[in-house]
């Protein structure tokens, strides 16, 4: 199979209560934890989506980024064949423990199903499948650490394979109010805007 040469075409990153798109700061407030910075941050892009709201910690952080990335390239109402390949190191853990102290508090025993529908990792996949009309392929893995050749090799066989039009890659780490996000969207469409740029590259821009 010849292997078409494929290109970066947008990336975003989200830490620090600040996210910046293609290298350029497009929101950053004064520090505070994740739940008050990623309202305002929904409020501030005007995203209609009332579900965001009910949506645990890392489902938000991932929701965030890909919404910025792929509201512009996605058609309402319309399947798009894009894929989605995400990996964190603490999986759903955040999720996890939270759902665990509900198990353990004797006094106030209510396990909640509304948090334990997130104690999956890729439950954020399908958050943004929903969201964006995607029916396509979706992986969600765990790494000590990101592994940008992993996730270049990974998309580069769906795009040349025709499983995807575009991919959108990267790492979605949310541990107790620690948290980054690095997504960025692969296609074989020529971009000159990051001809040469990497995802490890652009990853410790």
């Amino acid at each position: 199979m010849t292997q078409n040469k494929t290109y970066i075409h947008d990336y975003i990153t989200i830490q620090n209560n600040e996210i910046v798109l293609n290298g350029t700061s497009v929101f950053k407030i004064d520090p505070t934890d994740f739940a008050d910075f990623s309202k305002q941050a929904y409020r501030n892009f005007e995203i209609q989506y009332p579900k965001f709201f009910k949506m645990d910690a890392l489902s938000k952080l991932a929701f965030l980024g890909s919404e910025l990335l792929l509201s512009p390239i996605t058609v309402a109402d319309k399947e798009n064949n894009i894929a989605l390949i995400l990996a964190n190191k603490s999986s759903s853990l955040d999720t996890d423990v939270k759902y665990q102290e509900s198990l353990s508090n004797k006094e106030d025993y209510f396990p909640s199903p509304a948090v334990f529908v997130y104690t999956l990792p890729n439950i954020c996949l399908g958050e943004i499948s929903i969201r964006h009309q995607l029916k396509s392929e979706n992986s969600f893995f765990i790494f000590d650490a990101f592994n940008p050749e992993f996730m270049s090799n990974y998309s580069n066989i769906l795009l040349n394979s025709n499983k995807a039009d575009v991919v959108l890659c990267g790492w979605v780490e949310f541990f107790n109010d620690n948290y980054k996000a690095f997504l960025c969207t692969i296609s074989s469409e020529e971009n000159l805007k990051h001809k040469n740029e990497t995802i490890n590259t652009l990853y410790n821009k």
